[in-house]
């Protein structure tokens, strides 16, 4: 209610003057003396170059060149480690400008000696330790004998290997392979991201991470070389082959194809394969009453090797196990081609409340994601239930034995959107975390609203309010945090506290309020797909991406990137005086109380019963705290509401409303 004098306190002739001119007013509110629109709405500094390499519209330049690693890897699983063992040669591309001395490789095993960085990084203790990668050899095919391959000089430092070359890669086009041969002892399940644990029929392993791989020579840094902390990854694109040799008890499910099914699978199962690939309900290739069927494999004892293939990607990883079931279908992508939806898990999670709903649940998000976003490139999509829980690869995630109901559906959505970012458009995780799981957590908000027609929708990641709730309230908290890092932060040095906050909730609810509320989606969804469609298999950088939606978005977005991304801003906006005046109307003017502003809608009911909607864009503010917009004369206001939808993260809603007193005489 708008505060006023009682009437015995005005004097009569006060009150009569009052009276004829019908002016009553709102006492106003004084702004956070933070609030400045010059620091608002200043040029936003990218702290990136526009060059011939990443162009002013946020899309590669015209000279846009990028590494690239092929991989062949053969592996062997050795159960009594349990080890497992490998060669692999990676044909490495320079395309770079610049001639190459050495290579860089992660060495993301050796997280887990007991003198790893990681260790004292993230200030956990560790639940367990191993040798890392234990590298056999490293040689260079020789420049002069086409196969011949010599020793080289290498470096360990911490997760990262660096090879002397023999002779330096010329720039443009020069090749050079490199073989390498290793071992390492896998992780139990304190390995994390990838682990080996009991079913209750037996092993699962869950391999990741479990080569050698090529860091990143990129044009804003020449390597990029940061060590496996805690963060994810950044990788070069490449075409892999890869072999891996396991018990013949066991089903191994890899990234990619499976190219010689022929070998490895019985008569039935290749049939029922072939059947699942025409099929849009869930076909049993091996059903949870097969498992310890010997019958159920080709061959009884000793070894068998699994090929996979897979092409434009920046990882593979795989599972294997003696106890998996296995079910697929087929994936509806756009222009009529198919991939297919795969899950592995053991006996124990079957069932239609559990993971015998997982295919269905990874079809739609790979048919959705695709139609709405990007379409899905790859030739299979895969959920392994097994110890290294709610962890995404390039065509496979493992996820937790015991996920069943929305949480199952919830954590498949969500790591398998991971398909989209960062394994399509392929971010810097290492250093750009939100990215990763902001936007992927942006798109699985939209698949968890679709699914059959909402079944587990909706779906918000807030660490406030578990149970749910509207996310502009839920994040008001992070907002008027002091302590709270910006979005634009380094990832390894937001503490556990923040990590999910910021990294998911935060970023994701800045895309759906960018898409929703300040761009609409008639504006976003064209940026956002031409963003994607240029960067596939690509690696933005986060000025491409505000570039990029700044210029096929229509929209200087300075403040916004400020306010949201390089700062963490809290929004208040409220009423600050309402003034009637029969001959001039109404006047409402609303202020800016803090250093964020967004678009808001005021809404004017009227006494007539209507309502008038008023939509003040951000620069409502740009160059004075207030602004105020008026009701022509003749329309008797009753009560004004800023924000009456709910959609904009205010943290005093106190101000946000006012009603006014009938007239009188």
């Amino acid at each position: 209610m708008l505060p006023h004098l009682p009437p015995r306190r005005i004097p009569p002739f006060l009150r009569r003057a009052m009276l004829a001119s019908a002016l009553c007013a709102v006492p106003a509110l004084a702004p956070a003396q933070g609030y400045q629109p010059r620091e608002t709405f200043a040029p936003f500094d990218m702290k990136q170059a526009v060059n011939s390499y990443r162009s002013a519209d946020g899309l590669p330049g015209p000279a846009y060149w990028q590494n690239r690693a092929d991989y062949a890897i053969h592996a062997n699983l050795d159960e009594k480690g349990p080890v497992l063992s490998g060669s692999e040669e990676i044909n490495y591309t320079n395309n770079s400008p610049d001639t190459l001395d050495v290579l860089w490789l992660q060495l993301d095993q050796n997280t887990y000696k007991s003198d790893a960085r990681s260790g004292f990084a993230g200030g956990r203790a560790r639940r367990g330790t191993s040798d890392g990668f234990v590298i056999e050899s490293v040689e260079v095919e020789s420049g002069t004998h086409k196969g011949a391959f010599i020793p080289v000089h290498t470096l360990v430092s911490d997760t990262r290997l660096r090879v002397d070359l023999p002779a330096t890669l010329a720039p443009k086009g020069g090749k050079v392979t490199l073989r390498i041969r290793y071992h390492f002892t896998i992780p139990g399940q304190w390995g994390g991201r990838m682990a080996w644990g009991q079913a209750k029929a037996g092993p699962i392993y869950d391999l990741a991470q479990w080569y050698p791989r090529m860091a990143v020579y990129d044009d804003l840094r020449g390597w990029d070389t940061l060590p496996y902390l805690a963060q994810e990854f950044y990788l070069e694109y490449g075409n892999f082959d890869y072999w891996v040799t396991a018990p013949s008890t066991m089903l191994v499910a890899g990234s990619g194809e499976l190219m010689n099914p022929q070998e490895v699978l019985t008569p039935a199962q290749n049939a029922r394969l072939a059947r699942a690939r025409a099929s849009d309900a869930t076909v049993m290739i091996r059903s949870p009453q097969k498992i310890t069927d010997p019958a159920s494999r080709p061959k009884q004892g000793g070894m068998l090797t699994w090929h996979y293939h897979m092409n434009d990607t920046r990882d593979v990883s795989f599972s294997a196990s003696s106890v998996f079931a296995w079910d697929a279908a087929r994936i509806n992508l756009p222009g009529g081609k198919t991939a297919l939806a795969e899950s592995f898990y053991p006996a124990e999670s079957q069932g239609n409340d559990r993971w015998g709903r997982s295919t269905e649940y990874v079809k739609d998000t790979v048919e959705r994601m695709s139609q709405r976003w990007s379409p899905y490139p790859w030739p299979a999509a895969i959920n392994v239930a097994g110890p290294a829980s709610g962890i995404e690869y390039p065509g496979i995630v493992f996820d937790g034995i015991d996920d069943a109901g929305k949480t199952l559906f919830w954590i498949t959505a969500h790591e398998i959107g991971h398909s989209w970012f960062p394994m399509i458009v392929g971010f810097d995780e290492r250093r750009d975390a939100w990215m990763d799981e902001g936007f992927n957590t942006f798109i699985d908000i939209y698949e968890s609203d679709d699914f059959n027609k909402g079944e587990y929708g909706p779906k918000r990641d807030s660490e406030f309010a578990p149970g749910g709730g509207n996310p502009v309230d839920e994040i008001v908290p992070l907002l008027t945090d002091p302590a709270a890092p910006p979005i634009l932060s380094r990832a390894d040095t937001i503490i556990e506290k923040y990590r999910h906050p910021v990294t998911y909730f935060k970023s994701a609810l800045g895309l759906k309020l960018l898409r929703e509320d300040i761009l609409g989606p008639e504006r976003f969804d064209p940026a956002f797909r031409r963003f994607i469609a240029n960067w596939r298999f690509k690696h933005p950088k986060p000025a491409d991406f505000f570039r990029a939606m700044d210029s096929e978005g229509g929209e200087d977005l300075s403040w916004w990137w400020r306010g949201w991304y390089e700062n963490n801003w809290a929004l208040d906006l409220g009423i600050d005086k309402v003034a009637v005046d029969p001959a001039k109307g109404t006047a409402i003017t609303i202020g800016s109380h803090d250093r964020l502003v967004m678009p808001v809608t005021l809404r004017v009911e009227f006494r007539d019963g209507t309502t008038r909607d008023y939509r003040l864009p951000a620069e409502s503010w740009i160059r004075q705290p207030a602004t105020t917009i008026t009701v022509e004369p003749g329309k008797a206001v009753a009560r004004v509401v800023l924000d009456p939808d709910h959609k904009v993260p205010d943290r005093d809603r106190s101000n946000n409303s006012a009603e006014l007193p009938a007239p009188q005489g």
